[in-house]
């Protein structure tokens, strides 16, 4: 079982930045993925941004430009970096991780999620 801690998120005013993170631990042989996903009242969750074990990233267009993604992989945490924010960013941000346990099992693990909320 892989568990996700995330910190990070708060109150913030538009043009603000926050940095949240994520640390994985548990019964882990590799993270394949490892990112961050939100969900505003109303919305489907959706995808911010992932970054690979060999370091690639993949942003939302929404994102691109604002937010910086990057990993550490000896501690098995990720950095979200969030620029430039504005009121359409606000929304419970969700670590997520997936990748081979030690018995050989996928998983695909989520956090409990984090507030971030952006005053116009």
């Amino acid at each position: 079982q892989v568990q996700l801690v995330e910190s990070g998120g708060g109150l913030v005013q538009a043009g603000g930045s926050l940095r949240l993170s994520c640390a994985a631990s548990g019964s882990i042989f590799n993270i394949r993925t490892m990112g961050w996903y939100r969900q505003a009242p109303g919305n489907q969750r959706e995808l911010v941004a992932v970054i690979t074990s060999g370091g690639s990233t993949n942003y939302a267009d929404s994102v691109k430009g604002r937010f910086l993604l990057s990993r550490d992989n000896a501690r098995n945490t990720v950095y979200l970096q969030m620029n430039s924010l504005k009121a359409d960013d606000t929304a419970v941000y969700y670590c997520n991780a997936a990748g081979l346990a030690r018995n050989g099992a996928s998983y695909n693990s989520w956090g409990q999620g984090t507030q971030v909320t952006v005053s116009s």
